[in-house]
């Protein structure tokens, strides 16, 4: 029998495999990606997995089946540049800083603020001798329920920013990216 004759109709996968020089486990994940259909011709086959080969040749198609081609596999690594660059920009800018120095500017800042509350009973004593002890309590008062909701802010703040950036996806394994973006905030 001829091998065109042997296109003509149905043929096994142990035949196209010999045919093609593959193994029958290779066709038949052929199959199961629907690169070639069970039960068509030999020809339709091997028009198939041609057009396949010529798709993994182009950089068009994956070779193997499921994961990225090399036209996404660009795709991310030129995205992934950009934004490495995006925020060396912003650093060179100054738009960015790493989180671990907002921290400590803002642990800095903050026990400044309550040291200078603190001193506040003490200084409204020493300037207003005759206000009385329950005008005092309300100051106090407002004063600690003030710095209490600055407090809350700021944690619902930081707690919010830290959540976004767990959710957003992380495309780069950049030194920088991971250094300023993943843990870096926009000022």
């Amino acid at each position: 029998m001829k091998v065109v004759e042997a296109l003509g109709g149905p043929i096994t996968q142990a035949e196209f495999a010999a045919l093609i020089g593959v193994s029958e486990a290779k066709v038949s994940q052929l199959a199961s990606e629907g690169v070639i259909v069970r039960g068509a011709p030999g020809h339709t086959w091997l028009l198939a997995y041609c057009e396949r080969l010529r798709e993994v040749a182009a950089g068009r198609a994956s070779s193997d089946g499921g994961g990225l081609d090399l036209v996404q596999e660009r795709a991310a690594l030129a995205r992934s540049q950009r934004e490495a660059q995006d925020i060396k920009n912003a650093v060179a800018r100054r738009e960015y800083a790493p989180i671990g120095l907002l921290a400590d500017v803002l642990g800095k800042a903050s026990s400044a603020v309550v040291d200078r509350f603190e001193q506040l009973e003490g200084a409204m004593r020493k300037t207003c001798p005759d206000l009385p002890d329950e005008a005092l309590a309300t100051v106090q008062k407002i004063i600690a329920s003030a710095r209490n909701e600055w407090i809350r802010s700021t944690a619902k703040l930081v707690s919010d920013d830290l959540d976004a950036l767990e959710q957003s996806p992380d495309d780069g394994e950049d030194d920088d990216a991971s250094t300023f973006g993943a843990e870096g905030v926009e000022l």
